[in-house]
């Protein structure tokens, strides 16, 4: 039997399998408002058969996005866009979810398949906020906005954005909420002494690196529903001396469990320029089974998988309890489906009807 194609049980929420769709940014929106794209989008991995599929990285406050095309969740107009989409995957067997974000120092830019990233005053870039003064790249370089260092009241306004952010998600119908504190965005530049340089009580030590991710954690918490699970996305390592270490995220996965966190999304990197990941298949697997063995947490992989024998033994091995697949569910939105059928295990996922009796006829007489 696949232990891919296992159910998973978070709190209150059964996935119907180990096979999420990874949070990837469509840069499709105006105003930060959904529309049929994302209907589309989303909904085709749903009817594909993910047990969970995750909403890109949504904006909680303007100024937290990376582009000025990217999905936002900062008003109630925003939910209410989003609404129909997660009733429509939830209504094809996947659990909705959706990852709040705020990009820090990132934002103002362009879609990243423009070379000239940083936006212009004159293409509407808006000011950016980080825990330092200090820009991602150097003057010259492609994200080389200098950011405003945060102030105690930007601080809560971030944690207040965070919560109000989660309280929407839920009135929109999402069942499972992730915070991204990961790729070098806000909550991560906090986290990573290579983007930290304060010396108040939001920086220095590891306490204070990692107060307003906790701070977020227990807002989000405080308006989340308890039957819904909440996952945090976080860099492992950031892959350069003197950074966040593998060590640093199981004592951080620690303390978000206790603040009832469920789940760790395992990615890494991408808080400053020059770091040299490992990449390959499945690369940052070790990251999430080591999180899961000395947190004692649920863990997300995330990082090139995508064969079915690959996704199988992170979950057989326990290495992982969830399965994240990305680029290759663009290549094919029914890579769930197909996976079954590889692992033999497509009486443990039907489609829809309407597709069923095409792709899995019922035995005919002659």
């Amino acid at each position: 039997m696949s232990a891919l194609f296992e159910p998973l049980t978070l709190r209150d929420v059964r996935l119907r399998n180990r096979v999420g769709i990874s949070p990837m940014c469509m840069y499709a929106c105006v105003d930060g408002l959904a529309n049929d794209w994302h209907l589309v989008h989303l909904g085709s991995r749903a009817v594909g058969g993910a047990g969970l599929v995750i909403v890109e990285a949504s904006a909680v406050e303007p100024r937290g996005r990376i582009a000025s095309e990217d999905l936002g969740i900062w008003s109630d107009a925003h939910a209410q866009a989003l609404a129909p989409i997660a009733a429509f995957m939830a209504r094809h067997g996947a659990q909705p979810a959706i990852q709040v974000a705020h990009a820090g120092r990132k934002g103002s830019t362009n879609p990243p398949w423009r070379g000239d990233r940083s936006l212009t005053t004159a293409e509407g870039a808006w000011t950016t906020i980080a825990p330092s003064a200090e820009p991602f790249d150097p003057p010259g370089g492609t994200v080389d906005q200098v950011p405003a260092a945060m102030t105690e009241d930007d601080i809560r306004a971030v944690i207040a954005a965070f919560a109000a952010a989660a309280r929407r998600a839920d009135q929109a119908g999402f069942t499972v909420l992730e915070v991204h504190a990961a790729h070098g965005y806000l909550l991560h530049e906090f986290l990573s002494p290579l983007a930290n340089r304060r010396d108040d009580r939001w920086g220095g030590s590891f306490d204070g690196r990692a107060r307003l991710v906790l701070e977020v954690v227990r807002a989000v918490r405080g308006v989340w529903p308890d039957a819904k699970p909440l996952l945090v996305r976080f860099s492992a390592v950031d892959w350069l001396p003197g950074g966040w270490t593998l060590e640093d995220s199981v004592a951080l996965a620690r303390r978000l469990k206790a603040e009832g966190v469920d789940m760790i999304d395992a990615s890494s990197g991408w808080v400053v320029p020059g770091e040299a990941p490992p990449f390959g298949p499945g690369w940052q697997v070790p990251l999430a089974a080591r999180i899961r063995r000395d947190a004692a947490i649920p863990t997300a992989a995330v990082g090139a998988i995508s064969d079915p024998a690959q996704a199988e033994a992170i979950v057989a091995e326990g290495h992982a309890d969830l399965a994240l697949i990305a680029t290759a569910s663009l290549h094919d939105p029914y890579w769930p489906f197909h996976a079954a059928r590889a692992l033999g295990a497509l009486d443990r996922l039907p489609l829809p009807p309407s597709y069923d009796y095409v792709l899995r006829p019922p035995a005919r007489n002659p």
